[in-house]
C-alpha cells in the first residue's frame, strides 16, 4: 500500500531547537501523533510520503524508520504555515504518482484539506482525514484573527470531510460532532493519538528535572496562550505554604514564552518557576520520571498526548476540563479536572495530589494501567484497517461509476 500523507506539522530533528526553527512550533502532540503513525505503518509494511512544512535548520528530503520519505515545503516565514497550501500545491502532484490513497491531517491549518481534496478530484485517489483540531469545533476565539480563521475553516472543513472516503477522530466527542454536521457514522471512527511503549521502557529521570527540588510540577508542551501556561504560573503563585512549595518546570518554547517570563518575575517566582525550554520528543519519558505531577491547563484541547505520555509514566494528572480531556481522564480516576481559566481551582488540586500521597499513588496506577489502550502499534493497525475499508469503497464506488457509463453507451 503505497499513501501520501499531507500535514503542517511534523515531527523535527534537535537542531531545529536550537536556532531559529524554534520560533515554528517545532514540538506538540500532532507533530508527535504524525511522526509515531509513520513509524508503526512503516512496521506495518506502508510505503509513505509525508508532505509537511519545513522550519529552518530542517532538511528538505529525510527518511524515517526503514521507508518512509518526508519531505518538507516552505518559505522561512511564520505566517500562514509558511504558505504551506501554495508550495504543497505545487509539489503535491508529482508525489501523488503511484499512490493507491491520500491521508490529510487537519489541524489549525486552512491549506491542507482543499489541498488533499482537490489531488484526489484530479487523480482519482481515495481520501481518508483525520481531524486533530476543527476550526469549527475546537478554536477557540480570542480576536479578530481567530474569529475570521474559524468562520472560513468552517466553510473550509464542511467541504474537505465530505470528500473524505472516511473521517478520523481523535476522540468520541468529536465524530459525534461530525456526524451531527451530517457525515455519515459509518465512516467516522475514533482512533486516538498514542505512546510508544518502547520510549518509556528504559526512561531515566531527565537530570535537569531531576535537580530541582521536590515536589516537582511539570508542564509538557507549547507555550502558547491556548495552552493556559500563564494560568499555571498564577496557580504557582497561590501555592506557598510550607508543605506544597512546589517547583515548576515548564518544557516547552512558544509565543508566549515572553509573557509567560514576565509573569515569573512579576510573581517574585524566579527561584520556583523553571522554563526549560523545548527538548526532543524522545527526552519526554525522562522529563515525566522525574516529576510528581503533570498540569496540562489548556483553554482548548482536542485531546493532549502529554497526558497519555504522563499515564504510561504513571504520573498523577491535573487538567482542565475541556474538549476530549475528560475522555481520557476521569475526574478523581486517574487525576483531577479542573474549570478552565481558574488559577485557584489549579492551585487546589495540584496542592491536593502533592499533600496526598496515597490519592496521588492510586491515580498514577490507574492511568499506568489504562495507558496500554493507548499504545501506537495497535492504533496504526486500526488506521491501516481504515486505510483498506478507504480503497474498498473508493473501488466499489469506480466500478459502479463504470457500470453506469457503459450502460449510458448502451
Amino acid at each position: 500500500m503505497r499513501v501520501l500523507r499531507l500535514c503542517s506539522v511534523f515531527e523535527n530533528s534537535a537542531s531545529v531547537l536550537e536556532g531559529p526553527g524554534i520560533r515554528f512550533d517545532p514540538i506538540g502532540g500532532m507533530q508527535n501523533h504524525t511522526a509515531e503513525l509513520t513509524r508503526s505503518l512503516d512496521r506495518l509494511g506502508v510505503n509513505q510520503i509525508v508532505l509537511t512544512t519545513r522550519p529552518p535548520g530542517s532538511p528538505a528530503e529525510e527518511r524515517l524508520a526503514t521507508g518512509a520519505r518526508v519531505v518538507r515545503v516552505g518559505a522561512p516565514v511564520r505566517h500562514l504555515r509558511q504558505g504551506y497550501g501554495m508550495y504543497a500545491a505545487l509539489r503535491a502532484p508529482s508525489l501523488a504518482a503511484g499512490a493507491d490513497l491520500i491521508h490529510a491531517h487537519q489541524g489549525e491549518d486552512l491549506a491542507v484539506l482543499p489541498v488533499a481534496a482537490s489531488l484526489a478530484a484530479a487523480y482519482d485517489l481515495p481520501l481518508v482525514v483525520t481531524v486533530h483540531a476543527s476550526l469549527r469545533h475546537t478554536l477557540r476565539v480570542s480576536g479578530p484573527r481567530s474569529l475570521a480563521l474559524k468562520v472560513v475553516g468552517t466553510a473550509v472543513e464542511a467541504w474537505g470531510k465530505r470528500r473524505a472516503g472516511h473521517v478520523i477522530a481523535l476522540t468520541s466527542r468529536m465524530a459525534g460532532r461530525l456526524c451531527r454536521d451530517g457525515l455519515p457514522p459509518d465512516r467516522v471512527h475514533v482512533i486516538p493519538s498514542g505512546v510508544d511503549p518502547a520510549l518509556f521502557a528504559a526512561a531515566g529521570p531527565d537530570p535537569v528535572v531531576a535537580g530541582l527540588p521536590r515536589p516537582r510540577v511539570v508542564y509538557v508542551g507549547r507555550v502558547h496562550p491556548g495552552k493556559g501556561v500563564l494560568r499555571l504560573v498564577e496557580a504557582m503563585a497561590l501555592i506557598r505554604t510550607a508543605e506544597t512549595a512546589a517547583h515548576l518546570a515548564i518544557v516547552g518554547d512558544g509565543p508566549a514564552r515572553p509573557r509567560v517570563e514576565q509573569a515569573v518575575r512579576g510573581y517574585g517566582l524566579t527561584d520556583r518557576v523553571h522554563l526549560l525550554g523545548a527538548v526532543p520528543h524522545d527526552r519526554v519519558p525522562d522529563v515525566l520520571a522525574a516529576a510528581d505531577v503533570l498540569v496540562l491547563p489548556s483553554f482548548y484541547e482536542e485531546l493532549g498526548s502529554v497526558l497519555l505520555e504522563a499515564m504510561q509514566a504513571a504520573l498523577p494528572i491535573v487538567a482542565t476540563r475541556v474538549g476530549g480531556i475528560p475522555t481520557v481522564v476521569e475526574d478523581g480516576v486517574n487525576g483531577l479536572l479542573v474549570p478552565p481559566d481558574d488559577p485557584a481551582s489549579l492551585a487546589s488540586a495540584i496542592g491536593r495530589l502533592l499533600t496526598d500521597p496515597w490519592l496521588a499513588r492510586r491515580m498514577a496506577a490507574s492511568g499506568r494501567a489504562r495507558a496500554a489502550e493507548f499504545a501506537w502499534p495497535a492504533l496504526a493497525e486500526r488506521v491501516f484497517d481504515v486505510y483498506q475499508r478507504t480503497l474498498g469503497r473508493h473501488e466499489t464506488g469506480t466500478r459502479a461509476l463504470a457500470a453506469d457509463a457503459a450502460s449510458e453507451r448502451v
